[in-house]
């Protein structure tokens, strides 16, 4: 469906409407489809803000140049706080260039309450956050935002920006309820409230340079064997200013009906680290994560992978699927392979049996560095 339509007057329709639609709602703007000249970074540290398990047991480790610090007993100088864990993601990550140092937050996990909570305990420096990233329009990604917001707002950059993957961010989710046509509401994410909070929203349905050091893959191409899984619905339109719209609907969207969720709007979010390749982070991975590594290197020129990273969502792949898959990232030679949130446990199995020695499986709290 979307691939007959002209995705750049898309956009910029879906704009217009929707300034008209939230009374002047104008804090939107199009990433360029201009070719990007892809940044290099020496080193990049990335803090796993929210995700969903905490070991305290884990010891440091080193593999394939790759530093894993573990966070230890995950306890704040109040012994009755510890890290939350949840179903989501949130990743805190810092990169530098000689003495440039850049910093952004990349999704917001579930809550608020555990963001806020891991961000006290961490002790990380959210003043320091000169953008933001949301990978797509999951309540588990982007759930903790407007919390966020509402605590460091006052003391963040006056001309911050969030980057997103496409309008359709921000379209109403829902999730199967069990029974054939059902469905229970998974909520959308409010670009009323990015307005009231003067952030500005950046559309990068093409690559985009983000803070000067990142880059995002923009819309993935779907080239290899992957699948979308079953997961979301997704209801298109504007009501009372909450929303998203099309310029154009399926038929089973114009007789009423929701959609199966094809995660148009998933991007990657990327660096490319002296010396050692690209770093790939994919939060959800829904539209497949080798689709996501292939569209880094054809964006950037550069093959070397040298770190796969975040959630993959292969929880729910069957056996002889996930085999496959494991096989397709091990082709692409990465130095490690860094599975959160909804990748699963048995990916984490089946790739530490087919690439024993590039494996490293983090937990909420821990600190991964590329290019120490």
């Amino acid at each position: 469906m979307a691939a007959n339509v002209d995705r750049r007057r898309f956009l910029t329709m879906s704009a217009a409407l929707a300034a008209g639609a939230t009374g002047g709602f104008s804090c939107i703007e199009i990433a360029s489809a201009a070719p990007i000249e892809v940044p290099g970074v020496d080193t990049l540290s990335l803090r796993v803000l929210i995700d969903s398990a905490h070991d305290q047991f884990l010891k440091p480790s080193t593999v394939q140049g790759v530093v894993h610090q573990p966070p230890g007993s995950g306890r704040g100088s109040d012994y009755r706080k510890v890290l939350h864990n949840q179903w989501g993601l949130s990743l805190f990550l810092e990169s530098q260039r000689a003495d440039e140092a850049r910093t952004i937050l990349l999704d917001f996990g579930y809550s608020p309450e555990a963001l806020l909570n891991n961000i006290e305990i961490l002790k990380v420096d959210p003043t320091k956050v000169d953008a933001l990233i949301v990978s797509h329009g999951h309540h588990d990604h982007y759930g903790g935002l407007t919390g966020f917001l509402d605590r460091y707002r006052a003391v963040l950059a006056p001309d911050l920006k969030l980057y997103a993957g496409g309008e359709d961010n921000f379209c109403h989710r829902l999730s199967p309820a069990g029974v054939q046509g059902q469905f229970t509401d998974f909520g959308q994410l409010d670009r009323r409230d990015l307005a009231a909070q003067k952030v500005r929203t950046v559309l990068c349905e093409t690559p985009t340079v983000v803070a000067g050091h990142a880059f995002t893959t923009g819309q993935i191409k779907r080239s290899s064997i992957e699948r979308i899984l079953p997961n979301t619905f997704v209801e298109r339109g504007i009501k009372d200013g909450l929303g998203c719209d099309a310029s154009h609907y399926s038929p089973a969207e114009l007789q009423g009906k929701v959609i199966p969720d094809e995660h148009v709007h998933e991007h990657a979010t990327c660096f490319n680290v002296k010396g050692r390749g690209l770093v790939v982070i994919s939060s959800c991975g829904h539209v497949g994560i080798v689709n996501s590594v292939r569209q880094a290197q054809a964006i950037s020129g550069v093959e070397k992978v040298h770190a796969i990273v975040g959630g993959f969502h292969l929880g729910p792949a069957p056996k002889d699927y996930l085999t496959q898959v494991v096989a397709e990232i091990r082709n692409l030679a990465p130095d490690v392979v860094i599975p959160m949130h909804c990748s699963g446990l048995n990916f984490a199995l089946e790739a530490q049996a087919q690439l024993p020695a590039n494996i490293i499986v983090p937990t909420t709290g821990s600190r991964l560095v590329f290019g120490a």
